[in-house]
């Protein structure tokens, strides 16, 4: 599945030229819209009636481009799949649709070549993962 899940990433970094998932997601016609949710909810991802919709916690911050890849994950993995997005199970999913929304996430964000653009600092994979918005929990599913 990691490899599926890297092609889909590769497939739309090319098509849009961007790692970024809110232009990524607005290229493909998926409704953003930000939404007053409790702390609990950080993000939830819709199908209905043939369309997509994203919703992401508008207090949200520094974990905002993440919740919206994840999303952005399961709107391209599991289309027809409704889910939300809980600030308990941010890092450790349970289902296999989280974690492969979180596979996508990694994989959308951190570009394959970004350890050799560090390759000279002393940083750790967990800090390059916190510099491209990645929990540093999550840095362990980037193929490095």
């Amino acid at each position: 599945m990691k490899d599926y899940i890297s092609s889909v990433v590769a497939k739309k970094v090319e098509k849009f030229a961007t790692r970024d998932p809110f232009v990524i997601a607005d290229g493909l016609g998926i409704h953003i819209i930000p939404w007053h949710f409790t702390d609990e909810v950080q993000g939830m991802y819709k199908y209905e009636r043939k369309n997509k919709f994203i919703f992401i916690n508008k207090d949200l911050g520094e974990e905002r481009k993440f919740v919206m890849a994840h999303e952005l994950g399961h709107a391209l993995l599991h289309p027809k799949h409704n889910t939300s997005f809980l600030k308990k199970n941010t890092y450790f999913p349970v289902s296999k649709y989280e974690k492969q929304a979180n596979q996508f996430a990694v994989s959308l964000l951190i570009p394959d070549d970004c350890l050799s653009e560090y390759k000279d600092a002393s940083l750790s994979i967990y800090e390059i993962s916190e510099m491209y918005g990645v929990p540093k929990e999550l840095a362990h599913l980037k193929n490095f």
